[in-house]
């Protein structure tokens, strides 16, 4: 894994965007995840790492809970992984974890938090045809089926119609990208995607760290944050269109207009 500090604006979009050229396509069409944290100390456990102890071992039974209780109240989830992007969506402890395709959205939740200014923040930035490098066969083959560089919970049911199976699929520890469902705006607005490991107590930030190709770890100075802040707001990259709806709007109105918080650098 890389790391890279960069000192400007301008230099996080070099930054951002390199390796986007794809010469097969004569086009700049990068394969690319992002996942911005506003705290550069964070790492990347999942809502189900962060429980600790032995809570991976309740993944199948809160999963059966939700799908139970969850019928009926929402649209309809065909496959196991419709419903494990519909419970991420809604907060349950999963083993997935958020990124997106863009890098100004994963810029947005490194700046969303005033609170945060005073503090370095990061992109991670993988790429996701190398990690795709260590995939068990029956994985690699339904990709070149499909043309295809992650998966859709559609290819993934194809291969793994449960989790037991998905982690039986090799004994090697392995990390695949898949877009989930259109569930709602937030979601298509976003240009999300979603992380899963093959075994629900993994650490992704672990593995990540050993891969000598294809990741990188891009430290955002704090006293860069306000800039990109402002900038992503003239951009539109705001939480009224990430989170469409009035509880994003008011998000958005309540970071807008409040004052600089305390400690902020001042430019």
């Amino acid at each position: 894994m890389l790391e890279h500090r960069v000192e400007s604006w301008l230099e996080l979009q070099d930054a951002l965007f390199t390796g986007s050229w794809n010469p097969e396509l004569q086009r700049f069409r990068p394969t690319l995840a992002f996942r911005g944290v506003p705290d550069s100390r964070h790492d990347l456990a999942t809502s189900l790492n962060r429980r600790g102890g032995n809570y991976s071992r309740q993944e199948n039974v809160m999963l059966r809970a939700f799908r139970k209780y969850a019928r009926g109240t929402t649209t309809s989830c065909v496959s196991l992984w419709d419903w494990l992007s519909l419970a991420q969506h809604h907060g349950l402890p999963t083993r997935l974890l958020d990124w997106t395709f863009s890098p100004y959205v994963a810029l947005h939740f490194l700046t969303e938090d005033p609170d945060l200014y005073d503090v370095d923040g990061a992109v991670w930035c993988v790429d996701y045809r190398e990690t795709n490098r260590l995939l068990p066969r029956a994985l690699k083959a339904q990709l070149r089926e499909e043309g295809a560089d992650v998966f859709s919970a559609e290819m993934l049911a194809q291969v793994a119609e449960s989790l037991p199976t998905f982690d039986q699929l090799t004994r090697h520890t392995f990390v695949l990208f898949f877009e989930p469902p259109s569930l709602d705006e937030r979601i298509i607005n976003q240009f999300a995607l979603f992380s899963v490991m093959n075994d629900p107590s993994a650490r992704l930030d672990a593995f990540l760290e050993k891969q000598k190709r294809g990741v990188r770890r891009l430290i955002v100075p704090a006293r860069l944050k306000q800039e990109v802040r402002d900038k992503l707001d003239q951009a539109n990259i705001t939480e009224r269109v990430l989170f469409p709806g009035l509880d994003g709007l008011t998000r958005w109105l309540r970071r807008y207009y409040n004052p600089k918080p305390p400690g902020a650098p001042i430019r």
